[in-house]
């Protein structure tokens, strides 16, 4: 029993090892490794290319799939030229197979010792992101010896051996045993150096080796798979097709595993070396054959997958928000800071509509904004959802600001619609419907302060996505300007009052209440200010933040 959850204990070390190399590339490198996909997909072969490199540093196909996907979600690459970085992606993950069956085991703790050195002395720096990388590598490698080890009396088991050897002589079998093993560690290449370990120990037939190689190449295609089953069409395209690539190659090369056990394994000096090389073969042999099947294959996914019209539903959902950019904390921040920019868009199309509907009484576009407003908030929480899934002990000190400057936007623009869904009900209830009208001159300053606060809109989400200092203090600055005016303009309507104006005594308290939220509107635009001030050192500590805090404070 001991013996069993050594052997357990050694393969979660292995599969613990991949996923460090793999979070800690991601994080270090996540931005340069998407940019060089991006800018090699000229052709089916450089995309190819450039999907070797990338696993090959990733050690993960079904990460590059994620990465990939995204661009198709995101309209930056096809279908086609996706499907050929996968081509070459199957290949790198072989390669950091062969590499890892050479006996490297005298670089485990070397590797292990540094990389926990860089990690804890510099663990918010690249060098602590790199150290990351370095202590999976070494674990990596310190989890095949240990599997060898653990191995050896679990083989001396009779119960165990006759276990191993019901599996043999079937094929069907074995391939969906290697496929459920991928599936469940979420890595072919951690499957694949189990499997040429328990090879090389005589715990299983090098037959049955090869046919869980065949397997663990289909596990990695259904880990994608199952990862983007819940994403846009778009995305869970490339994986479907990456499948049907993985299909095709497990159909031409299971016929052949019996040639190879009788013309190639005799020519090789172990099992081990039998099992990487196959599993290399498999991958180059796939994707040599079929790279030029990049077009009909997409064009079948896309008849499986039909892309849906865009509505106007579906246009309010969130768009960027980009699961496999997690991984990379400066990705993710910008990939929410789109999303941000896209529930302020959403905004502006209520804060437009709410004139329109304050001049023509138009109640039917009354309710359609007041249904924007769920899709603010559903926004706003999609946002704040996938902020935390962040990990913050990732971001740097620039990085941690922009996390917390994001999260204070989309507040402020959840609560912008939110007074505006208010504003719509008391123009309902105390325009339209009692059928009321506003005074020439009373609708001429709601009309100047509506203006001026889309501009104020405008310039606020410019500031939030530039960080102009300059833009900043003119928000401030724009905010004094707005409350004086209000002031103002409250003034002008209690003369009115005085005057005995009809208009103005029928709509007074819809008028006075208006222009209040017109202004708390304001404040909450001209708070994305605060930050940016804050953090540039242009911001002292006096009366005017003083004053303004507190006057909003007040009115709210």
């Amino acid at each position: 029993m001991k013996d069993l959850l050594n052997l357990f204990a050694d393969v979660a070390l292995l599969v613990w090892g991949t996923q460090l190399v793999r979070t800690g590339v991601l994080r270090a490198f996540g931005s340069n490794l998407r940019q060089v996909l991006a800018r090699s997909m000229g052709n089916r072969f450089t995309a190819a290319l450039s999907g070797i490199g990338v696993t090959a540093l990733l050690q993960s196909s079904t990460a590059t799939s994620l990465m990939t996907s995204s661009f198709v979600g995101q309209g930056l690459i096809t279908l086609p030229a996706a499907l050929a970085v996968m081509r070459g992606a199957d290949i790198g993950t072989a390669l950091m197979v062969v590499l890892f069956s050479f006996d490297l085991s005298w670089l485990s703790p070397l590797f292990i010792f540094t990389g926990v050195v860089l990690f804890l002395t510099r663990q918010d720096t690249l060098a602590g992101r790199i150290g990351r990388v370095v202590i999976g590598l070494g674990l990596i490698l310190l989890a095949l010896q240990l599997i060898m080890v653990s191995a050896a009396p679990l083989l001396a088991t009779p119960a165990v051996r006759a276990l191993l050897g019901s599996v043999g002589s079937d094929l069907p079998t074995e391939i969906i045993l290697g496929m459920l093993l991928a599936v469940m560690a979420y890595s072919s290449l951690a499957v694949v150096l189990l499997i040429a370990a328990l090879a090389a120990s005589s715990m299983i037939s090098l037959d049955v080796a090869l046919g869980l190689v065949l397997g663990a190449n289909l596990g990695s295609g259904l880990a994608a798979v199952l990862t983007t089953a819940k994403s846009a069409v778009e995305v869970r395209q490339v994986s479907v097709g990456n499948l049907v690539f993985k299909m095709m190659g497990v159909a031409l090369m299971a016929p052949c595993v019996g040639l190879w056990l009788r013309h190639v394994q005799p020519l090789l000096p172990s099992p081990t070396h039998g099992v990487v090389l196959f599993h290399l073969g498999f991958n180059v042999i796939m994707s040599v054959a079929f790279i030029g099947l990049t077009q009909p294959v997409a064009r079948l996914v896309a008849r499986l997958l039909p892309k849906k019209p865009d509505t106007s539903a579906s246009q309010m959902r969130p768009r960027h928000l980009d699961p496999s950019a997690l991984p990379m904390p400066s990705l993710a921040i910008s990939c929410a800071a789109r999303e941000a920019l896209h529930q302020a868009d959403v905004v502006e199309t209520m804060m437009n509509g709410m004139l329109t509907v304050i001049k023509t009484n138009d109640l039917r576009l009354a309710q359609e904004l007041r249904k924007m407003d769920d899709t603010v908030d559903e926004l706003y929480t999609a946002i704040k959802y996938y902020m935390t899934k962040i990990p913050r002990e990732a971001l740097d000190e620039e990085e941690s600001r922009r996390w917390t400057d994001i999260i204070s936007f989309t507040i402020n623009m959840e609560q912008v619609g939110d007074i505006i869904e208010r504003v719509l009900i008391d123009v309902e209830d105390k325009k339209i419907k009692p059928g009321r009208s506003f005074s020439e001159a009373g609708m001429a300053e709601i009309s100047e302060l509506h203006a001026r606060l889309v501009d104020n809109l405008r310039l606020g989400m410019s500031v939030f996505l530039n960080g102009n200092v300059h833009d900043a203090q003119k928000l401030i600055e724009e905010k004094m300007r707005f409350r004086d005016l209000e002031r103002r303009y409250a003034t002008a309507h209690l003369d009115r009052l005085s005057e005995n104006s009809v208009l103005s005594i029928e709509t007074s308290s819809l008028h006075i209440d208006l222009i209040s939220d017109l202004k708390r509107i304001n404040s909450h635009i001209c708070s994305i200010a605060y930050p940016i001030l804050e953090s540039a050192g242009a911001l002292a500590p006096n009366r005017l933040k003083t004053a303004t805090l507190g006057e909003d404070n007040r009115r709210t």
